[in-house]
C-alpha cells in the first residue's frame, strides 16, 4: 500500500489517537521534584557555606547520579504519536501496565473499525532507557550520562543501527576484506565513482540526524578501499596511483575535506563531476531538506485544440459545430494540380493531416462532390 493510500485509510487511526488516547493519557504540567535530590541539594548548599570542600565533592558526585524529578510521578503522563505510512511510533511516559493497555486498545480499534490486524510480533513495548526502539531505520533510545556528566532526563537520542552498517558493508567485502567490484570495471572512471558516491552519500545524508553518525566511518573506509581496488583493476595499476590521480580537496560548511573525484568532459557545456566522500560525519540536529522544487510548466495547448475551439469551418468559414477530417498520411492527398480538391489543397498547404470542417463540408469531402465556398 502506497504512503498516500495509507494516509487516506489510516486517517481515522490518527483521529482516534490524537482525540481519544492522547487527551486521556496526558496528565500534569511537570513531574514533582525528587525528594532525595532536594535533600542532598540542601546539604550541598550548607557544605558550601561551611567551606567543607571534601563534603562538597562527595555530595556533588551523589547529586549527579540522581534525577532531579520523580520519574515515577503518578500524577504525570505523556503520550506522543507519529506515523509514516504504516509505520507507527508512540512514546509514552508512564508505567508498563498502562502502555500495555494502550497497545490493547489500538489492537481493538484497528480490528473493529479498520478491519486490520496489529502484528503482535512487530509491535513491541520497549523501555527506551535499557533497549532501543526501531523506527524508519533509526534506533531510538534515551540519552544517558557519559563520564559522570549529567544529561537531561529522558532526552531522546537517535542512533545508527549496527546491523545497518554491517549490511551496507557486506556487498563490498570478500573474505572480510574490501574487494574490487568487477561488475563495474567495464565502466569509465566517472561512472564508477558516481556509483560508489551515490550509495555512500545517500546513506550518510539519511543518518546525519543520528548522534553517532561517526560510526559510518567504517562504511566509508570499506567503500573507498573497494572503489580504489575497482579503479586499480580497471587500469591495471595500484591503489596508491589511483588515489593520487583522483584525490581532490573540496570546501564544505565544516571546512576543507578530501574526497575522490572523477570528471567526464563534454565537447559542449560544463564537465560532469562525480565525487566519493568529502561529507563531514557531523550530527545535524534538524533535517535540512534540499529537494529541488520543480516549477510547474504549463503544457502548451495543442494546435488542433485551438482550431477546434474557434468553432469555424476551415473550408467554408461557417461558425458553429465542427468535425475533424483525418487522412492517414500527407502522401495520400491528391497531387497538386487543377483537379486537386480544395480541401486537399488546404491540407497540403497547412501540412496537416487534419482539417476542421462543418458537418456539411465533411459530408461533401466523403462523398467526393464538388462544393462551393459560402463565405
Amino acid at each position: 500500500m502506497s504512503p498516500i493510500l495509507c494516509n487516506i485509510y489510516l486517517h481515522r487511526l490518527d483521529d482516534y489517537v490524537e482525540h481519544t488516547l492522547i487527551p486521556e493519557y496526558t496528565k500534569g504540567t511537570r513531574r514533582i521534584r525528587n525528594a532525595e535530590y532536594e535533600r542532598i541539594r540542601h546539604r550541598l548548599a550548607r557544605a558550601r557555606r561551611r567551606g567543607d570542600r571534601d563534603m562538597v565533592r562527595q555530595l556533588r558526585t551523589r547529586l549527579a547520579r540522581l534525577p532531579s524529578v520523580d520519574c515515577r510521578d503518578p500524577g504525570y503522563r505523556r503520550l506522543r504519536y507519529i506515523r509514516y505510512a504504516d509505520d507507527v511510533l508512540l512514546g509514552f511516559a508512564g508505567p508498563k501496565t498502562e502502555a500495555e493497555d494502550i497497545k490493547q486498545r489500538l489492537t481493538s480499534f484497528l480490528r473493529t473499525d479498520l478491519r486490520l490486524e496489529l502484528s503482535q510480533e512487530k509491535t513491541l513495548i520497549t523501555h527506551a532507557r535499557t533497549h532501543a526502539a526501531r523506527f524508519l531505520g533509526y534506533e531510538i533510545t534515551t540519552q544517558t550520562g557519559i563520564g559522570g556528566r549529567k544529561t537531561a532526563e529522558g532526552s531522546i537520542r537517535l542512533r545508527v543501527p549496527i546491523p545497518v552498517i554491517k549490511a551496507s558493508c557486506a556487498p563490498y567485502l570478500r573474505g572480510g576484506k574490501p574487494a574490487a567490484q568487477r561488475a563495474l570495471q567495464n565502466l569509465d572512471d566517472y561512472s564508477i565513482v558516481a556509483a560508489f558516491g551515490g550509495i555512500y552519500r545517500g546513506l550518510v545524508n539519511y543518518y546525519l540526524l543520528a548522534a553517532d553518525v561517526y560510526r559510518l566511518e567504517r562504511l566509508g573506509w570499506v567503500m573507498q578501499t573497494s572503489l580504489l581496488k575497482t579503479l586499480a583493476g580497471k587500469h591495471k595499476s595500484s591503489m596508491v596511483k589511483m588515489a593520487t590521480r583522483h584525490r581532490a580537496t573540496i570546501d564544505t560548511p565544516h571546512g576543507l575535506r578530501t574526497c575522490l573525484e572523477a570528471t567526464r568532459h563534454h565537447h559542449n557545456g560544463r564537465p560532469l563531476v562525480a565525487r566519493f566522500g568529502g561529507i563531514p560525519l557531523t550530527r545535524r540536529r534538524t533535517a535540512i531538506l534540499t529537494d529541488r522544487v520543480h516549477a510547474r510548466n504549463p503544457l502548451s495547448r495543442k494546435e488542433i485544440v485551438t482550431r477546434l475551439l474557434h468553432d469555424t469551418c476551415e473550408l467554408c468559414g461557417r461558425h458553429g459545430t465542427v468535425d475533424v477530417h483525418h487522412v492517414a498520411k500527407l502522401a495520400d492527398l491528391a497531387p497538386l494540380g487543377p483537379d486537386q480538391p480544395a480541401w486537399d489543397t488546404i491540407m497540403a498547404r497547412k501540412r496537416r493531416k487534419t482539417l476542421v470542417v462543418c458537418p456539411p463540408c465533411h459530408e461533401l469531402i466523403h462523398t467526393d462532390r464538388t462544393w462551393a465556398s459560402t463565405e
